[in-house]
């Protein structure tokens, strides 16, 4: 199901199907909770690359078009060794390809390494943790974002989470 694009809106675009698992379970709690047609998981696009790609191709023009939308890339940082290309350099080169006028409107999130080391980590199923990730945001807590993995997005959950906070999460 599509999002409204009238009105306040969250789309998520992730790199490959554990994030979409992760995302279409965040997303079907969020419903639970009484925010339907304002969050949207849009199709994997197989790597953290094709994600930037398909963000520059396709929803520049469109978060432009749309003032109510806001997006989250959502990537594995595949974070083996930080002191060669680690995290803080991925997102950054990320945050470098939004263009000005989107920054307040474009988020980045995923897991440190990838999903799959999550769920192993966590002894959770992508989608107990989609669905915790949404309880956390619903509840204005950190038990499932402050996992090893996922602490990193401090400071980008901080910044979605006050972008977000007129139409979910009231």
């Amino acid at each position: 199901m599509s999002v409204n694009r009238q009105l306040p809106h969250l789309l998520i675009l992730p790199e490959d199907d554990a994030n979409r698992q992760i995302a279409k379970a965040f997303e079907l709690k969020l419903k639970t909770y009484g925010y339907a047609n304002q969050v949207q998981v849009l199709p994997e696009v197989g790597g953290w690359g094709k994600v930037v790609e398909k963000f520059m191709e396709v929803y520049i023009s469109k978060m432009r078009r749309s003032q109510h939308s806001i997006m989250v890339l959502l990537i594995d940082f595949d974070d083996k060794n930080l002191d060669y290309l680690g995290y803080k350099n991925r997102l950054d080169f990320i945050q470098d390809k939004v263009p000005d006028d989107l920054k307040e409107r474009v988020f980045v999130l995923g897991s440190r390494i990838a999903p799959e080391q999550l769920k192993k980590d966590m002894n959770k199923s992508f989608e107990k943790i989609g669905k915790s990730l949404a309880k956390d945001c619903e509840e204005n807590t950190n038990v499932t974002w402050g996992h090893h993995l996922l602490q990193h997005n401090e400071n980008e959950l901080k910044r979605i989470r006050f972008s977000v906070k007129s139409f979910l999460f009231i």
